[in-house]
């Protein structure tokens, strides 16, 4: 047995090309020591069935002991105002918002807070543990709060607000429900005896959605954290009443009647950054930590729009969650140059250690070697799926969905690292993980540990992605590997290289940049093979700065784990709609003629050829494959080429006129089940042994230019190369069409 856990890390940036620098960031809590060395990948899969882990040392910089330390992870988002200049020293004081809370009474939770911990000094907002709003107030030694008669209810909108007025020396309370139909009304307000004569803590931030840390040993934390979303908080220098502290609060913008705001932040400025806009000119303004969900409806929403671009101030609200991360602002331990000598590829940082007791250390960090900017080093390209990878990261719905082992009919079968992160949820979420909310995980980042995205991980995605690179050695093809974040942030000039783009088992999350280079590649004669299935389906964004951050709003249509709120389906990051590319109007069969058809967990099965297969335009593609033959009825997914998630051709989503249907897959029998956009009315037909639909379609058209395009419409196909010692059927088309793509003679329709 392996210990794949005692030591975690992170690389960033994931992807770097030669002279570049990668920084990787390790922490283990149980070792002091472990020995580095660089791998190339070639096959991250320890599968005994398959070709193994096959991974070579390269010699680098890093090589050798490392230290290491416990680097503990905090999770919990929260806006953090750390210039307080304008805040008042000392008297009243008075905040105000509406507040949408999801887990009231879960445990305390800071709504807003100007409070010293080490100080025991200062004012807190919050929510208790038995779901009733409180109001603390601190000073010298001695503490006062006023607490709610009648709890708050999740997922109500509210008006609260919190007063410390030190001319009567009082502390008051006050919540009034927006709604008051069916028992939904909890409005109350309370009073308790309060200083009279107060000094607030000078220096300490002011946060809204946790409490700050200022203990030396954990300077710079917060705790506390608030689940729920947060609209128009305002904040005086003076003890304001309800009813004029509710006006300011709905107000929109800052003046009117009523006494003017120290703090009148708009959480509908800037909502594709992490910063917090004051508009009340005292430059109260602040920053978002972790990640939090902006471009989510406030409490003025009335449906009159669905993208916050379009009515921004009905969108004035940010959404926190206590398990939110986003960076794990971890210190770095090593730092590593490109050499210029390496191969482009996939790359890990092996880190191993044999401690005195208990099984030997094997950890590993991922990362990528794109070429030299600018240029081609081989006349192939791979595309890393980073953004799929990173939407998978750290999953963990097989732990907590309960409807997981219906689509894959059998028990849930769990290793190491699945046990490890049900035990470790600082770790972070997938974006297939809901909050303990229950809210749809909208954010991956690739700057924290993700366990399924490195050798010995879990299989989908990464490892089975590097079964295409163990075929490419084998048959001693040269290839580079750029990421797709590379070509996001670059566009088609990374493509125009290569004669030949190979996007491997799921590039399944793409962005729109992503789709345009991709379009504009093949448009350009450029040859793309598609080696997967369910491939180009979700649409994202990548951070506008951040590197190895994405973003999905998943909606109401697409295979998926979750469903966002009404109202906040369109990207933060960049205002675009989510959802499927299918509902953009962009489906992946008119970029590839096949898009995701059905989902077929409990077993592959193999391809028939097609009468279009005997085209003459085809005839590369079957050179030494029998008429009769069954492609694919092996592997290592299922037994077979064609499984796991499955796609077909179909014109009326864009299929092109000129595309030959090879070969198709459809014998899944019950076991096949459609994709959940393919089905517009439910009946009894819909599984495989009765729904044509339920196929893996292998497809061949040219583009312009004298490009082409060959999609094989299936997860399980990389997964089947290496069998029979890499003879056989799968192997050998997907020789026969890469040679003859990486031939410079135009194809013609």
């Amino acid at each position: 047995m392996i210990d794949t856990v005692s030591v975690l890390g992170y690389a960033d940036p994931l992807s770097a090309a030669p002279g570049e620098k990668i920084r990787f960031y390790l922490g283990s809590s149980s070792l002091r020591q472990a020995d580095l060395c660089v791998v190339r990948v070639r096959c991250a899969d320890p599968d005994p069935d398959g070709p193994g882990l096959r991974l070579l040392q390269v010699p680098s910089a890093v090589d050798g002991t490392v230290g290491l330390r416990s680097q503990p992870i905090h999770p919990g988002s929260c806006a953090r105002v750390d210039n307080t200049a304008a805040l008042p020293a000392s008297g009243s004081v008075s905040f105000g918002c509406y507040l949408f809370p999801t887990l009231p009474g879960d445990r305390v939770q800071t709504i807003a807070a100007h409070w010293s911990r080490s100080r025991h000094c200062g004012w807190r907002l919050e929510i208790g543990d038995d779901g009733h709003l409180h109001m603390t107030v601190a000073c010298k030694g001695r503490e006062w709060t006023a607490k709610s008669s009648v709890p708050l209810l999740a997922r109500e909108w509210a008006f609260v607000a919190g007063v410390v007025d030190t001319a009567t020396g009082t502390v008051l309370l006050h919540q009034q429900s927006l709604s008051i139909d069916g028992g939904r009304d909890r409005t109350a307000s309370a009073a308790a005896g309060g200083p009279t004569e107060i000094l607030w803590p000078a220096g300490s931030p002011f946060v809204m959605g946790a409490i700050c840390q200022d203990a030396p040993e954990t300077a710079g934390h917060t705790s506390s954290h608030f689940n729920g979303k947060i609209d128009r908080p305002r904040l005086f220098g003076q003890a304001v009443g309800p009813e004029t502290l509710r006006a300011v609060v709905e107000a929109i913008t800052p003046g009117g009647a009523g006494p003017a705001a120290l703090g009148f932040w708009d959480f509908s400025e800037g909502i594709e950054t992490d910063l917090v806009t004051d508009r009340s000119g005292n430059g109260l303004n602040g920053v978002l930590l972790q990640g939090p969900m902006r471009a989510v409806t406030g409490a003025n929403w009335d449906g009159r729009s669905m993208c916050w671009r379009e009515v921004p101030w009905q969108y004035g609200a940010i959404h926190f969650h206590d398990d939110d991360l986003t960076d794990c602002g971890w210190a770095p331990s090593v730092e590593l140059t490109v050499p210029d000598g390496w191969c482009s590829g996939f790359y890990a940082l092996r880190i191993s250690a044999r401690p005195d007791t208990g099984p030997a250390v094997e950890s590993y960090v991922s990362f990528f070697v794109r070429p030299p900017r600018g240029c081609a080093t081989a006349p192939v390209l791979v595309v890393a799926s980073t953004a799929t990878f990173l939407a998978y990261g750290n999953i963990s719905t097989g732990l907590e969905d309960p409807l997981y082992e219906v689509p894959h009919e059998g028990l849930v079968t769990l290793g190491p690292d699945d046990v490890y992160l049900y035990e470790h949820r600082e770790l972070g979420l997938s974006t297939y993980d809901t909050h303990r909310d229950g809210s749809g995980s909208c954010f991956s980042s690739g700057r924290r540990p993700i366990l399924n995205m490195r050798p010995r991980g879990d299989a989908f995605n990464y490892g089975n992605d590097t079964h295409l690179l163990d075929w490419l050695e084998q048959k001693d093809i040269t290839y580079d590997v750029v990421t797709d974040e590379d070509i996001h942030r670059e566009g088609a000039s990374v493509l125009q290289h290569y004669r030949a783009v190979i996007t491997g088992s799921h590039p399944e999350y793409v962005s729109r940049e992503m789709l345009d280079a991709f379009e504009a590649y093949q448009n350009a004669g450029g040859r793309h093979l598609y080696l997967g299935g369910n491939g180009f389906y979700w649409r994202i964004a990548f951070h506008p700065v951040k590197s190895g951050l994405i973003e999905i709003r998943r909606g109401f249509s697409g295979t998926r784990t979750w469903e966002g709120e009404a109202g906040e389906n369109h990207l933060s990051f960049t205002g675009e709609p989510g959802g499927l590319w299918r509902t953009s109007g962009r489906a992946p069969q008119r970029l590839v003629g096949v898009g995701f058809a059905a989902q077929a967990f409990n077993r592959s099965t193999f391809y028939r050829r097609m009468p279009a297969s005997f085209d003459p335009r085809a005839a590369f593609v079957f050179e030494g494959i029998g008429a009769d033959e069954q492609i694919g009825n092996f592997g290592l997914r299922g037994g077979g080429a064609a499984g796991l998630e499955t796609d077909r051709a179909d014109r009326d989503l864009g299929s092109p006129p000129g595309l030959l249907l090879l070969a198709s897959a459809d014998s899944f029998g019950y076991d096949g089940l459609p994709a959940v956009d393919e089905i517009r009315i439910t009946h009894r037909g819909l599984a495989g042994d009765q729904n044509a639909q339920i196929r893996a379609d292998m497809v061949f058209f040219e583009t312009a230019a004298g490009g082409a395009v060959f999609a094989t419409g299936s997860i399980a196909w990389c997964c089947a190369l290496s069998h029979a010692d890499y003879e056989n059927s799968v192997s050998r088309i997907t020789e026969n069409v890469l040679r003859r793509f990486l031939d410079p003679a135009p194809f013609r329709f």
